[in-house]
């Protein structure tokens, strides 16, 4: 029987697959844990059209993601700390102080996972890697400045 998987099932398919699996098993198992549908006419058109909708979406945050990069390459953030000898930090700036700044100066909202960078330790300036999309990266100039 050809049945259209809802969810990811484990040895059969990932969601939106369609797939022959034994009558049985999509009776007892795919139906009742309601992974799957059988792949009728109405099945299919309803597959189809969720696609094209989850393909319209993802090009629509892709979009989002470049304008989004276009912003945040224009403009830099400035993070003012205390220092010790030498322009030498108390610790280091994380990337949760990056996040925290870009949403104060910015307006930008972006999670603390997002964003790599090598520690920073010393007053200067420095750039951090912002991950705003799989395919798009953005490079964010940070100043730091002793108080």
């Amino acid at each position: 029987m050809k049945v259209i998987l809802l969810e990811d099932v484990k040895s059969v398919g990932r969601k939106d697959e369609i797939v022959e699996v034994n009558d049985a098993y999509a009776r007892n198992v795919l139906f009742r844990r309601n992974a799957a549908v059988e792949a009728t006419g109405k099945n299919m058109n309803d597959l189809k059209l969720r696609r094209a909708n989850n393909e319209k979406v993802a090009a629509e945050n892709l979009a989002a993601a470049e304008e989004l990069k276009q912003k945040i390459e224009k403009s830099r953030i400035v993070l003012k700390v205390k220092v010790g000898e030498n322009g030498k930090l108390f610790g280091s700036i994380s990337n949760a102080q990056i996040a925290d700044a870009m949403k104060e100066q910015l307006g930008i909202e972006v999670d603390k996972k997002k964003i790599t960078c090598n520690p920073i330790k010393s007053v200067g300036s420095m750039t951090a890697s912002i991950r705003l999309h799989t395919k798009v990266s953005a490079d964010l100039p940070v100043e730091v400045e002793s108080l």
